[in-house]
């Protein structure tokens, strides 16, 4: 099967993609291209798909950059391959042939450009890293290496949409205890519950922080199995593991 990448134009000319789990090697609950080598799939196949998004992103295999991610802020700044993976949630880079990968199933996958100053990062932010500043962080690692702020396009790919993402009061505490304005993040649920809006918090973290254009695909990774892995899917179905999906971008 064939790979399904979806990309953004204001991301264009750079190569990059948010890929789908179409066209990978892995079967079973992990059927597609699961590129998480976290998971509990067979390593051999992982790294078959991993070598399926490097040869797609024209680079060699060791030039595919991912990190060992821990919803931090933490940003490392990369400037070829990597013998060891950083524990970190973003990547920055000036260096022609690198291809930054984030690794999600849920969180956010967000893809950066400074197309003038030939600077790219990749953030993987979920709602600890988003409440945390890891895309501020992100911004900031960029500007360390020559980008402008104003002049950075930011484009979050498939995540989880308001309307599957159920929270507790607990949850929305912590949220309005850092930053008031977020309550426009949170609907009414059942009961006490509430639905928070992570890629909407996401775009508005971007927008404050002064990022010239911010935008998200609208692909929703709990609505769509059969295109994304989604970890709060896999926990209501009851079943014992699941996929990443992998987001990269290139110079």
């Amino acid at each position: 099967m064939t790979l399904e990448i979806l990309t953004a134009d204001r991301l264009v000319p750079l190569r990059h993609g948010f890929f789908t789990r179409k066209g990978g090697a892995s079967s079973g609950i992990f059927h597609g291209l699961n590129c998480g080598p976290g998971s509990s799939d067979q390593s051999e196949i992982v790294a078959i798909n991993r070598a399926r998004v490097a040869a797609a992103m024209q680079v060699p295999v060791d030039h595919l950059i991912t990190v060992h991610q821990v919803h931090s802020a933490e940003v490392a700044t990369v400037d070829g391959p990597l013998t060891e993976r950083p524990r970190a949630d973003a990547m920055v880079t000036r260096t022609p042939g690198l291809a930054l990968g984030i690794l999600t199933a849920d969180c956010q996958p967000v893809l950066f450009a400074d197309h003038s100053a030939g600077v790219i990062g990749a953030a993987h932010a979920g709602w600890r890293g988003a409440l945390d500043g890891v895309l501020e962080a992100t911004l900031d690692a960029m500007e360390d290496l020559g980008a402008q702020r104003s002049d950075i396009t930011a484009v979050i790919g498939p995540t989880i949409s308001q309307a599957a993402y159920e929270v507790g009061p607990d949850f929305l505490d912590e949220f309005l205890a850092e930053d008031p304005e977020a309550s426009r993040f949170f609907a009414n649920g059942e009961g006490d519950r509430m639905q928070f809006d992570l890629p909407g918090f996401g775009l508005y973290r971007l927008r404050n922080a002064g990022v010239g254009h911010a935008e998200w695909t609208r692909h929703c990774t709990y609505a769509d199995a059969d295109r994304f892995y989604s970890f709060r899917r896999t926990t209501h179905h009851g079943e014992a593991d699941y996929g990443r999906l992998i987001a990269t971008i290139r110079l």
